[in-house]
């Protein structure tokens, strides 16, 4: 295995009905890895434990979050990146106990996509290109 890249080891097999969702207890289990989610797997809850308990992860986020932001990171000039804010996501009511990074990218068709994640030590840039690297594997399959 390369050095500082990890892949899957497992899979679960799950009927069309089942969400994937459910299966994220089962295959979140290594602090080592980054975990890259679709925004079909955003639960704001799961994202405070996972950051609690010292999981990374990058998700794309939906556009109708409610987002506030805290504090905004400048770019440098030569980054691909539209922009690079601290958040706090959620409503009043329903907000995440964590501090969150929301980086706004363009995907390969300039389709703005909105990303969140809990990784701070990481350039903006290096938190598009994880989430770019999923789309590879999502054109495997």
């Amino acid at each position: 295995m390369d050095k500082g890249l990890s892949y899957s080891d497992q899979a679960v097999i799950t009927n069309a009905k089942e969400h994937d969702r459910g299966q994220l207890e089962v295959l979140v289990d290594d602090q080592d890895c980054i975990y890259v989610f679709d925004c079909g797997y955003l639960d704001y809850e799961r994202f405070d434990r996972m950051t609690d308990e010292g999981f990374f992860f990058v998700s794309r986020l939906r556009k109708n979050a409610v987002v506030r932001v805290i504090d905004t990171f400048s770019l440098p000039a030569n980054s691909t990146v539209l922009s690079d804010e601290m958040v706090v996501i959620g409503t009043t009511q329903n907000r995440t106990e964590n501090v969150f990074r929301k980086i706004r990218i363009l995907d390969s068709k300039n389709n703005e996509l909105t990303l969140l994640t809990n990784r701070f030590d990481l350039s903006a840039d290096e938190i598009a290109e994880i989430y770019k690297s999923r789309w590879a594997i999502e054109l495997f399959f």
